[in-house]
């Protein structure tokens, strides 16, 4: 076994080269992050998790609460539809908000009827969400997905200011 010496281009493990560099929290404007997650019972708990961590790190814990319950709301009702399969989480930081995208694999009917049976049902699931939303002045939306192989798109925008002040004193979200 040979062991390679610095200065040979080798990226080293921070335990056999450690740096006493404080940790510097990322800028809001550097948060993008997508993540792919398996559409099963434990997938809401993991995706607040990950939120959770993704705000802490981009110095944008004030928006935790209204995100962990927009992203819980979105991915429950997304394994609600395709369970076992696949779903795609987005969460994106721009113009002053935190924009969360899940895309799932569940198909756009062609049935007219069975479509609108299938929003009712789907926004009905979501009614939380719109609480949520509504309350932290924000928008959201449910749709065909145009890049994601024939599934749905749901999206939800939460401007800093109304997300940050979500549950605050006297504040509801009904």
């Amino acid at each position: 076994m040979t062991l390679d010496l610095p200065g040979d281009g080798i990226c080293r493990s921070p335990r056999l080269n450690p740096t006493h560099l404080p940790f510097t929290p990322c800028l809001p404007t550097g948060l993008r992050y997508s993540f792919t997650l398996p559409a099963d019972l434990q997938t809401p708990a993991v995706a607040r998790n990950i939120t959770r961590a993704v705000l802490d790190i981009h110095s944008l814990p004030a928006l935790t609460d209204a995100a962990v319950q927009t992203v819980s709301e979105l991915t429950t009702c997304a394994c609600r539809f395709t369970p076992g399969k696949d779903i795609y989480l987005s969460l994106r930081y721009r113009q002053d908000a935190l924009y969360i995208t899940l895309f799932d694999d569940h198909p756009q009917h062609t049935n007219s009827h069975l479509k609108s049976a299938c929003e009712t049902h789907r926004c009905t699931a979501l009614d939380l969400l719109d609480r949520v939303i509504n309350t932290c002045a924000g928008d959201w939306g449910i749709g065909p997905s145009s890049s994601f192989s024939g599934g749905t798109k749901m999206w939800a925008v939460l401007p800093r200011e109304g997300a940050e002040g979500y549950l605050k004193e006297g504040r509801s979200y009904g």
